[in-house]
């Protein structure tokens, strides 16, 4: 990803940041996302929950088909990351 777009990550902040409601969010990520990059997402979130619950990475996986790889990367977010603490 070139400088520049990277630069601009406050615009895309500041527009999640107007959503009011569920239905916004819908339009919203219905509108900025494909199918995919949303199921990939919520399967990041789902497993996200999942672990903070004390699921283990093969319950985990068969629940939500997330590969051991994003799954890792999930689970080192959960432990040591601020973003999933604060809002699951």
């Amino acid at each position: 990803m070139s400088g520049d777009i990277k630069n601009n990550y406050a615009d895309l902040y500041d527009a999640i940041l107007k959503l009011k409601t569920r239905e916004d969010c819908e339009l919203f990520f219905q509108d900025l996302c494909t199918y995919k990059e949303l199921d990939s997402m919520t399967q990041r979130v789902v497993s996200a929950k999942l672990l903070k619950n004390g699921e283990t990475y093969e319950q985990i996986i068969a629940k939500t088909e997330i590969s051991s790889a994003t799954l890792s990367r999930v689970s080192r977010c959960v432990k040591h990351g601020q973003g999933y603490k604060k809002f699951l």
